[in-house]
């Protein structure tokens, strides 16, 4: 039986890189990707190809190599992502757009990518990395929230176009895990005269705590790994610690307002 062949976005770093060579060792033929490979001339462990999800160009050029040394492609890990924090006040438009650009209409260029292979096929797996924050609307984290929020509603739709093709997607949310997204996200300066200063200040301060903290991005992989090996996947997937799970739980149940009440004590706002 042939290895199922992997491309995996954003694998050169945090849960893209875990996820890779966590897959190699259960004998998949991975590739991952890069924005530069200059940067990355003594990378081992699995093949990465050059692609920056911003360049429609680069996603064509990676996809049609895969398929032409490989002849398939069967599954697609939408992971590569860019944070953001900052009042929505201060948040300048230039890096708001970048983020959905990295965020959203990226990845969705991705899937255009594959997808004619998979129909050929008829069979293939997309899994879009969104994450917890992607369900609620966090503080300073509004961006964020929602290019995450998006995807996930992009891969509801998508899910009921190509099912008929025998093609599955489906989304997989992480809580804060222990990755370096912190050093690559852009956040609004703190600014001393701004109104934000202080309540900015205080969730700045938990954000990064909340990703230095994180857990291990193994578990994530762990679950990548489940998902690949279920027959018909859910639409959502979810992993992190036991209080962010449950966070969902609770938007779920209570009022609006009693929920936005938790979430102002938690961010002290």
């Amino acid at each position: 039986m042939n290895r199922k062949v992997v491309l995996i976005t954003g694998g050169s770093s945090g849960i893209g890189k875990a996820i890779a060579l966590f897959l190699v060792k259960h004998n998949y033929t991975v590739y991952g990707t890069t924005r530069s490979l200059k940067k990355h001339l003594d990378f081992e462990g699995f093949e990465l190809l050059e692609l920056d999800v911003r360049d429609a160009t680069t996603i064509k050029q990676a996809v049609a190599t895969i398929i032409e040394k490989e002849g398939r492609l069967d599954v697609l890990i939408n992971n590569a992502g860019v944070g953001i924090t900052g009042p929505l006040e201060e948040t300048p438009s230039k890096e708001i757009q970048n983020t959905f650009d990295i965020n959203v209409k990226g990845p969705l260029e991705v899937i255009q990518a594959v997808l004619p292979q998979m129909r050929k096929q008829e069979d293939g797996l997309i899994i879009n990395i969104t994450s917890i924050a992607g369900y609620m609307g966090l503080p300073f984290r509004g961006i964020y929230s929602a290019s995450k929020s998006a995807l996930g509603i992009i891969t509801e739709a998508l899910r009921l176009e190509t099912k008929q093709f025998g093609v599955h997607i489906t989304n997989l949310a992480p809580g804060d895990f222990a990755t370096n997204i912190a050093a690559g996200r852009y956040h609004a300066p703190l600014l001393d005269n701004s109104a934000y200063n202080e309540t900015y200040g205080q969730a700045l301060k938990q954000i990064d705590e909340g990703v230095n903290d994180g857990e291990d991005p193994i578990l994530v992989a762990k679950k990548v790994l489940k998902i690949i090996s279920t027959k018909s996947p859910k639409v959502h997937y979810k992993v992190g610690t036991f209080m962010q799970r449950f966070s969902l739980v609770l938007k779920a149940a209570l009022p609006d307002k009693i929920y936005e009440k938790l979430l102002s004590n938690h961010y002290k706002l």
